[in-house]
């Protein structure tokens, strides 16, 4: 027996889609003789035609994914999207550099093995972007004659 048209009506009179429809498969014989929307509206109430409940989309294949991204899998050239800023701002990047930069040297003050001129002279060039890393600093400094 073809219900198309009763699907029809009773997903517009819903505000839902034909897919998401049912209708009582012992009950098609009655269905089939509903022609207008009261008609439908009638077996909506008899509960011979019902709305089913909407799907959502798995979240099981995002979840194995943020395993694997914890244990740093799937995440090589191949997998990432966009430029190497949209995943780490300029600013971020800048951030993380000078505050480890600023961090070495509060360290290197705090253990008496830089003054404290020589400390804010360094903190400005660091401030300046002189340095590329703590690396960077570090070997500067012994070049300089500050560390052994």
């Amino acid at each position: 027996m073809n219900l198309k048209t009763q699907k029809r009506i009773a997903a517009e009179v819903l505000g839902i889609g034909v897919t998401r429809v049912w209708v009582n498969p012992s009950a098609a014989a009655d269905i089939s003789q509903a022609m207008t929307r009261d008609d439908v509206r009638e077996l909506i109430k008899q509960g011979l035609i019902q709305e089913k409940p909407k799907t959502v989309p798995s979240r099981k294949t995002a979840k194995k994914r943020a395993v694997m991204k914890k244990k740093r899998k799937g995440i090589s050239h191949g997998k990432r999207k966009g430029g190497m800023s949209s995943r780490e701002t300029k600013k971020e990047r800048w951030m993380k550099k000078v505050r480890a930069q600023r961090k070495f040297l509060r360290k290197l003050k705090e253990e008496k093995k830089i003054t404290e001129s020589v400390y804010r002279s360094y903190y400005l060039q660091v401030k300046g972007g002189r340095f590329e890393s703590v690396k960077n600093l570090n070997d500067f400094m012994k070049t300089d004659g500050v560390l052994k």
